[in-house]
């Protein structure tokens, strides 16, 4: 688990920009997404932690997207050491799991700095100034669904949608280490 004082960004700070080719073929930047409210989430395909939220994920961005809020998945592990996190494997994946948003390749790992992704998943909740709002986990049980108590990203969303402080808008993150590339 990694704690919010080692976040880079805090809520108030800008979203970096970035541009990135998603499986689709299309390259995706942050001005691209003209929904109010922007979802941006370290992702990968090989990390329990992920497969294990993947399908919750998905849900949120199926109930959200006609609200009005934006989302994107970002992969910038190093595809060399973990072949199962390469363009190719997240095209399949994309397409075996219906992904309803795009899904992005950082393969300089230039915007996982940017934006100080620490683990995956790593969502990050933007507003329509692209100032952060909200950073922390999906919810409280990854293993467990029909366990869940607290859903923190619902939650986030559903404040800012209602133009309400987005209360808690940091929590530690749960997932696996990005796999940054050797000396990066």
């Amino acid at each position: 688990m990694a704690e919010s004082k080692e976040f880079k960004l805090h809520p108030g700070d800008s979203a970096p920009d970035f541009e990135l080719q998603g499986v689709d073929g299309k390259t995706y930047s942050l001005a691209g997404f003209r929904s109010p409210y922007l979802v941006v989430t370290f992702w990968c395909n090989h990390c329990p932690y992920v497969q294990a939220w993947e399908s919750r994920m998905i849900d949120l961005a199926e109930r959200y997207l006609p609200r009005g809020v934006g989302f994107v998945l970002i992969n910038s592990n190093d595809a060399r050491a973990y072949p199962e996190d390469s363009l190719a494997s997240m095209v399949r994946r994309a397409r075996e799991k219906k992904y309803p948003i795009p899904y992005l390749v950082d393969e300089s790992q230039a915007i996982a700095r940017a934006y100080g992704a620490l683990v995956t998943p790593h969502p990050m909740l933007f507003g329509p100034d692209r100032k952060l709002l909200f950073q922390g986990r999906i919810d409280n049980d990854h293993q467990h669904r029909e366990r869940v108590t607290e859903r923190y990203l619902e939650r986030a969303l559903e404040q800012a949608l209602a133009s309400q402080p987005v209360e808690p808008a940091e929590l530690s993150v749960a997932g696996c280490s990005v796999k940054w590339k050797p000396g990066s």
